[in-house]
């Protein structure tokens, strides 16, 4: 799971998500036997960012709630 330093551009996020992307391959490669099929990053903001970048869950409570109070 990735949660990036919140940045109103959705862009700021995408070395971050893309970094976790490539460990995630590195330890699926060292570590066969480990199921890291699930990729959890993204939030309402930069969802569609996180999805370019290979996320297999987002959260987006925001999206759907509204901003908390």
């Amino acid at each position: 799971m990735a949660i990036p330093p919140y940045d109103p551009d959705p862009e700021s996020s995408r070395p971050w998500f893309r970094s976790l992307y490539q460990w995630r391959e590195k330890w699926q490669k060292q570590f066969p036997s480990l199921d890291l099929t699930q990729l959890s990053m993204g939030m309402s903001h930069d969802l569609e960012t996180a999805i370019e970048e290979g996320a297999t869950l987002i959260r987006v409570g925001t999206a759907l709630f509204g901003a908390r109070g």
